[in-house]
């Protein structure tokens, strides 16, 4: 899971910045290491959310870091029902 909030002195620079990415300029970044399930933007506040799945920590990273002279980022390792209910079970 990755949270956002991007600079006040960038709101809208980042915003006409990432309104103008085609989908190809956009996957270039991570395509083949990084699985965007959705992303959520709260444009008023703008922060966001996005949830990903990856292999490949080092993706998040680079990827994060492309965008962190505009954006504070945060990315957390998290798990979906299925995942969670098998570590509970594991639990002696």
């Amino acid at each position: 899971m990755i949270n956002w909030r991007i600079h006040d002195e960038s709101r809208h620079n980042a915003l006409k910045t990432f309104s103008q990415l085609t989908l190809q300029e956009e996957l270039g970044d991570y395509a083949d290491k990084i699985k965007v399930i959705g992303r959520w933007h709260d444009l008023v506040g703008f922060t966001g959310v996005a949830i990903v799945e990856t292999e490949d920590i080092n993706a998040i990273n680079n990827w994060l870091l492309k965008w962190n002279h505009i954006v504070d980022a945060s990315a957390t390792p998290v798990l979906d029902d299925e995942e969670t209910r098998e570590t509970g079970r594991a639990i002696g």
